[in-house]
């Protein structure tokens, strides 16, 4: 694989993932915020406000989640990166 295949491979799928998350925080924030009434075709004002939280919130809580999983996995990066120097050196030994 190339370095523009690779770029290109990088960029789709983050794309998707940026879709996945779009559609997960619209589907749940329009569950939990809109009138099941439909009667006007804009939302009023404390379906917004609610929208404006759900969203901030939803937010919040994967940049927190990605926060943690990017600390996990700089964790793992280090034993790894420990466990092989442990092994060359007892190899060379």
């Amino acid at each position: 694989m190339n370095f523009f295949s690779l770029i290109s491979l990088t960029a789709q799928t983050e794309m998707e993932m940026y879709t996945v998350l779009f559609n997960k925080l619209t589907q749940s924030c329009f569950k939990k915020c809109a009138s099941r009434k439909h009667k006007e075709p804009d939302l009023h004002l404390g379906e917004m406000s609610c929208v404006d939280r759900c969203v901030a919130k939803y937010m919040d809580s994967q940049e927190l989640v990605g926060k943690v999983l990017q600390t996990a996995n700089e964790k793992q990066a280090a034993q790894q990166m420990q466990m092989q120097q442990m092994q060359q050196t007892m190899g060379g030994a």
